[in-house]
């Protein structure tokens, strides 16, 4: 019979092997014991939507590219390739196909980082792999869905690495989540191959000051996240605090649509139930054909 969140929230193994790491709320970077220039960058670091009407030097750019390529990397595979939206009219359409974000626009450097396996197998065809896995007697093994993930993680750490690196060289920054939507779109436009799907879009520029004064967003309590040796679900009492200010600020909008009786079931509507979410799942599953050669990747009929 499942537990109760109350249950399952309080529970450990027996011994203590199983714990919450930290039982303290996030320190003040003032009050921290250890601060140097990367922890203090990665501290002041927030999502930036607004640029000066500045150009990024060439040299910027570079140094944020060799930056960028030093990530770390599955196996050095480097199983990733970065994009860089240069062409105003591209960047107009993506402004309007990831969900309507006008600055995408405006912003002086874009960068879409793609799951890219497409260079392997390529290289695996110019390297005459099928000769060798004929004369063994084996099927010559195309991408699957680990190679999906860990294309997906190596994409992904290049973004945050280029993400740092810009903020270290004054450069704000903003992740579009949106680029998982409208795969058929964005294939399309970027000529990608199936073997390739988009992970991250990333707009730079030097932020205005009225987007350096912007209070940063906070953080969860690290009890809620940080474990030891094993997962633990949270309880009904830990989401209550967990979620205080977010509820509070809630509560004090005033207007709140019909049905709706806390942050939980506003969020669930707002944004995991909403119509983006659905379409970028539809959109992944149509990555995901693509990529293992089920279906066409144009498929719109998918559930």
């Amino acid at each position: 019979m499942p537990r109760s969140l109350n249950a399952i929230g309080a529970s450990l193994f027996i011994g203590g092997a199983c714990a919450r790491m930290f039982d303290h709320t996030l320190l003040p970077i003032q009050e921290l014991s250890i601060v140097n220039e990367v922890i203090q960058t990665l501290l002041n670091r927030k999502s930036i939507r607004a640029y000066e009407e500045r150009p990024i030097a060439a040299e910027v750019k570079r140094e944020l590219l060799t930056a960028t390529l030093r990530a770390p990397t599955a196996g050095n595979m480097m199983l990733y390739s970065i994009i860089e939206v240069s062409d105003q009219s591209l960047k107009d359409t993506l402004a309007e196909s990831c969900d309507h974000q006008p600055f995408i626009a405006e912003a002086p450097l874009v960068w879409l980082f793609l799951a890219d396996y497409q260079r392997w197998m390529d290289y695996f065809d110019v390297s005459d792999v099928d000769k060798v896995c004929g004369s063994r007697g084996v099927p010559r093994r195309r991408p699957e869905e680990g190679d999906v993930f860990l294309a997906c993680c190596d994409a992904l750490i290049a973004a945050q690495t280029a993400v740092i690196a810009a903020e270290s060289l004054g450069l704000g920054s903003c992740y579009i989540g949106d680029i998982l939507e409208k795969y058929e779109v964005h294939r399309e436009m970027f000529d990608l191959p199936d073997y390739v799907f988009p992970i991250a879009l990333i707009c730079f520029g030097y932020p205005t000051e009225k987007q350096k004064a912007r209070v940063k967003t906070t953080r969860f309590d690290p009890r809620f996240v940080m474990f030891e040796n094993c997962y633990q679900r949270l309880s009904a009492a830990d989401f209550t605090t967990m979620y205080h200010d977010q509820q509070t600020r809630w509560l004090s909008q005033g207007t709140r649509p019909d049905g709706i009786e806390n942050f939980g079931q506003a969020l669930y509507f707002r944004k995991f139930a909403a119509d983006y979410s659905l379409e970028m799942s539809r959109s992944v599953r149509a990555m995901l054909k693509a990529w293992q050669g089920t279906g066409l990747a144009g498929d719109l009929s998918a559930a």
